[in-house]
């Protein structure tokens, strides 16, 4: 049963709600009460609450652990002028560094000059999967989202590895909603786009991934096991400020919007701290 699960904001803080033909409702648990957790609200497990107008989204979920690939398109290997790598290139954003859609990419100038974005499509992992094939790799996707792998560049090139300048607060948006596996059941044909202030600056397609979805889960599950909740990033094409002519980064109050086919829209404000 294909389905838009999401997060909104309400009086008491937010709420599970899923979306079925017409509008977003409030997930109900089989004894009425209300569902908490994105992995309750499956197949028939789950009742429409009340209609919600115009949800004010929030973080879907918490992702318990994030694994992201590196240069997988061969565009963005271009343009960064670093090699491509022999097989995929994985690195870790720490769980902390999760936002959700409008909430503020918050920026210290006093740790990093250089914040880039890179728009991204996000699987979420529904089953324990451990050295699983590819041909049978999509059958452990719970589902996708949006994720912006927000990057302080002059941090991430300064150490050996990235997870520092990959993993500061708030600097992995998703959102702005989970879209269940069967509405997408090709995740190698979605158009992928990223605007700042409105402008087009990367423009692509998931069909140009050097390793595509189902391979990036088998060859993470021969090194280690995903749990359901784990997400993982599957790379970002051309179009990244670093690597533009003159270097371009995102400042004060820029408006970032991503945004995947048969997802949606993630817009995100750049906020720089003061003092």
């Amino acid at each position: 049963m294909g389905m838009q699960i999401a997060r909104a904001r309400t009086h008491s803080g937010g709420a599970l709600i899923v979306r079925d033909d017409r509008a977003w409702h409030q997930a109900l648990l089989p004894d009425g009460k209300l569902a908490n957790n994105i992995f309750e609200v499956v197949s028939e497990q789950f009742g429409l609450g009340e209609v919600i107008i115009d949800p004010q989204f929030i973080l879907p979920f918490e992702p318990p652990f994030i694994v992201a690939v590196g240069l997988n398109y061969m565009d963005h290997v271009l343009e960064s002028g670093l090699p491509k790598p022999d097989v995929p290139l994985l690195f870790s954003k720490h769980p902390s560094s999760v936002s959700g859609p409008n909430a503020f990419i918050e920026v210290d100038p006093s740790i990093t000059s250089r914040v880039d974005w890179e728009v991204e499509l996000a699987v979420v992992i529904g089953r324990t999967a451990s050295k699983v094939s590819p041909v049978d790799a999509l059958d452990y996707v719970f589902g996708y989202t949006i994720a912006n792998d927000v990057s302080a560049r002059d941090i991430q090139f300064s150490d050996g590895q990235w997870m520092r300048g990959k993993s500061l607060a708030t600097f992995c948006p998703i959102g702005p909603y989970i879209v269940s596996r069967d509405q997408l059941p090709d995740p190698q044909k979605l158009a992928l786009r990223t605007r700042v202030n409105g402008e087009l600056l990367q423009n692509s397609s998931t069909e140009k991934m050097i390793v595509p979805v189902r391979e990036i889960i088998a060859y993470c599950s021969q090194y280690f096991t995903l749990r359901p909740g784990d997400m993982i990033l599957t790379g970002t094409p051309w179009g990244c400020g670093e690597f533009m002519k003159p270097r371009r980064s995102l400042a004060d109050g820029d408006e970032v919007e991503v945004s995947i086919e048969g997802i949606g829209t993630m817009t995100n404000t750049v906020r720089f701290a003061r003092g």
